[in-house]
């Protein structure tokens, strides 16, 4: 007998895949920083180690917005998360125009396109943050990411 759930679980197919709202990355302290940082935790001003380099990055941030602004518009980076579609690589190549990947942020290029169409349409890649594509795809774009 077929139950209702395994018939949905069969059925369940993912669109999109999801974009991660974060990255990992490592932080290298000496003993006595994290001393201070335990101690900070343990007092109550935050809730773990995470919670005290998130808020200590985005006061350094903060700080130095305006900084970041003027370099942003200087540079002419795309701010936020940038999709870069199969489709609006296909459009690139028909008008015979090559793109110049600028992101401050996530550059994300969809996992159906291919290492040919990508080295034919983008020109160069510069990412302040992530880009998440295929291996074969930035693989066929090292030579020119900046």
């Amino acid at each position: 007998m077929v139950e209702m759930g395994d018939f949905m679980a069969d059925n369940v197919r993912e669109l999109r895949p999801k974009t991660p709202d974060t990255e990992k990355i490592t932080v290298n302290l000496g003993y006595v920083d994290l001393g201070h940082v335990d101690l900070m935790v343990q007092e109550g001003f935050y809730s773990n180690r995470t919670d005290f380099i998130r808020t200590a990055i985005r006061n350094q941030l903060e700080r130095h917005a305006d900084v970041v602004k003027q370099s942003t518009a200087r540079k002419s980076l795309d701010l936020g998360l940038r999709n870069y579609t199969r489709e609006d690589l296909e459009a690139a190549r028909r008008a015979g125009e090559m793109l110049q990947i600028q992101v401050l942020g996530l550059a994300s290029i969809a996992p159906d396109v291919m290492p040919e169409l990508a080295r034919a349409t983008i020109a160069s890649v510069v990412v302040l943050g992530s880009l998440q594509a295929s291996p074969e795809v930035k693989d066929a774009l090292t030579d020119r990411m900046r």
